[in-house]
């Protein structure tokens, strides 16, 4: 789950990270008054949506008195901001973010994120901040530090301290930098965070680190520890399909091809995308349904991909172990005879009862196409779209 960078800065100010003064407006009234209400002479206006790259598709706007200010609010607002993260479908901007504009002498890159093949929290730092951390990497691959941490002790003084010191950061700020990485260390932690970053972090004039913009992500699965972070939910931001499928316990993830997939098991699922790629064809979507799935839960898999208008053939691929393929047999007849999709179905089924869900599909007589082989599945469902565009 992601949240919005008032948020995340919120969450970092209670541990202790310097942030700008800023306040939330869903206004132009609102963002002007924010503006008085902070005081000063400049400000920035950012839109709050789920996407990196916001200043480069105009959505951070710096303002030098309070006319600006409006105008920057009533152009952000219920705009679809385009960046080279969202694609051509851009994402709406409901909410605004005024904080006081910081003059910062130079900027860095830290981030935490979790090393899922070290098993550990892996610190990222570069001296050049402000930009995004692929691009660094890309032009100066040496440029970045990165430090696993152990987690039977934490990051410790010493770690932070290299940190430091490896970015450029003068002997009067390492300090403040041991306290902000230890603070984000924390907040990582102690939230079950996937992700926090901080780009850039500001070295000001009169000699402060201050969290300029901040990010961070947490895991779903734990979410149910955290209520305070999972009421911060942004269900706007999110891709209708998959806000969807997270509200009916499915793992999904839209694409832009036009055959619409449901699987189970993410090792299946990604061996089937690449099967249709194989044959020719594009994925409209990554849908594991999971284990023990129910006929009841496949009728609502098909409900969800036949909702994307760019499907044009559904490809059922099971492969069943906990799951039965009686029960997925039972569900693609339901799904066909209640929904009664115009685009051509394909099924390959696999494992236990096996011959039970063949028997199920041929007797039903609904008209699905089947397989016995993935890559037999592959070819049937591109097969099955072009036959469909040819009619």
């Amino acid at each position: 789950m992601e949240i919005h960078e008032y948020q995340a800065k919120a969450i970092l100010a209670d541990y202790g990270v310097a942030i700008p003064e800023g306040g939330l407006a869903y206004s132009p009234e609102q963002a002007t008054y924010r503006a008085s209400e902070i005081g000063g002479e400049q400000w920035v206006v950012k839109a709050q949506v789920h996407t990196g790259a916001r200043g480069q598709a105009g959505g951070i706007r710096m303002c030098s008195n309070e006319r600006e200010v409006w105008d920057a609010a009533d152009d952000l607002l219920g705009k679809r901001l385009v960046t080279q993260q969202t694609g051509e479908r851009g994402i709406g901007v409901y909410r605004l973010y005024v904080e006081a504009a910081v003059a910062a002498e130079r900027e860095i890159y830290l981030g935490f994120v979790l090393d899922r093949s070290a098993e550990r929290v892996m610190v990222v730092a570069s001296a050049e901040g402000g930009m995004d951390i692929e691009e660094i990497a890309a032009r100066d691959p040496a440029g970045i530090v990165r430090v696993n941490v152990e987690p039977a002790v934490g990051l410790q003084a010493f770690e932070a301290r290299e940190i430091a010191f490896a970015v450029g950061l003068e002997a009067a700020l390492v300090p403040q930098a041991v306290q902000v990485m230890s603070a984000c260390y924390r907040t990582f932690g102690d939230l079950d965070a996937t992700m926090l970053e901080i780009n850039p972090l500001a070295v000001t004039s009169d000699g402060r680190l201050v969290a300029l913009d901040a990010k961070m992500t947490f895991d779903d699965n734990a979410l149910f520890r955290h209520q305070d972070v999972s009421e911060l939910r942004d269900k706007s931001q999110e891709d209708p399909r998959e806000r969807t499928a997270i509200d009916r316990g499915l793992s999904y993830v839209g694409l832009d091809g036009s055959i619409g997939c449901i699987i189970n098991g993410a090792g299946l699922a990604m061996a089937t995308l690449d099967m249709i790629k194989h044959a020719g064809g594009e994925p409209a979507n990554f849908l594991d349904i999971g284990g023990g799935a129910s006929p009841e839960r496949v009728l609502k898999a098909f409900r969800l991909v036949l909702s994307d208008e760019n499907v044009e053939a559904v490809l059922v691929n099971i492969f069943a172990g906990i799951n039965r393929c009686d029960w997925v047999a039972d569900g693609v007849v339901q799904a066909v005879q209640q929904l009664e999709p115009k685009v051509p179905v394909v099924v390959r089924l696999s494992g236990t009862n096996v011959e039970e869900g063949r028997r199920i599909l041929s007797e039903a007589g609904v008209g699905v196409v089947t397989a016995d082989s993935l890559a037999e599945a592959g070819v049937r469902a591109v097969e099955s779209l072009e036959g469909s565009a040819a009619r």
